[in-house]
């Protein structure tokens, strides 16, 4: 690979992963709503971009290595520092493990997001359904009641 064929192609995941990022916040915002066929198009999506930048990280790392270094931060700052165009490298590379790292952490984000809502769904339908650890009721004199028999809500 090329130095300026890689300066290129971070530049271009530069912008995938901006792109990216853009993608898991209207992600994000799509949970909150509960927008299926919002988070449907913005999965495909994702995918393809994750994709590409999966591609392009592969061949970075297949050329970093080629070139008898790494294919870590410490392998770009090794072949940056025989390259002309090494101070553009690394920043863009910096740049970009920014974003990715972003990405992760906005990822992550939506992953609390996702579990705090199967947490909710999963006690409505448990109450919907009169499972056995549905919380203990008030009885009419304000106590909880032991109740060991609880309806389904479509029986009460």
């Amino acid at each position: 690979m090329q130095d300026t064929e890689l300066l290129s192609q971070l530049a271009e995941d530069i912008g995938n992963a901006q792109r990216l990022l853009d993608l898991i916040d209207q992600e994000y915002q799509a949970l909150a709503e509960r927008d299926l066929a919002g988070l449907e198009t913005l999965l495909t999506q994702k995918q393809t971009t994750l994709a590409l930048l999966g591609q392009h990280g592969a061949r970075r790392s297949q050329g970093l290595r080629q070139a008898g270094v790494t294919s870590d931060m410490d392998g770009m700052k090794a072949y940056a520092s025989r390259s002309s165009c090494g101070a553009g490298l690394l920043d863009n590379a910096r740049q970009l493990e920014e974003l990715l790292e972003a990405c992760r952490q906005s990822n992550e984000r939506n992953g609390k997001l996702i579990r705090a809502n199967q947490t909710a769904v999963g006690g409505m339908l448990r109450i919907l359904k009169g499972s056995a650890d549905t919380p203990d009721l008030y009885d009419r004199r304000g106590s909880a009641s032991k109740s060991t028999y609880h309806r389904p809500l479509s029986q009460a």
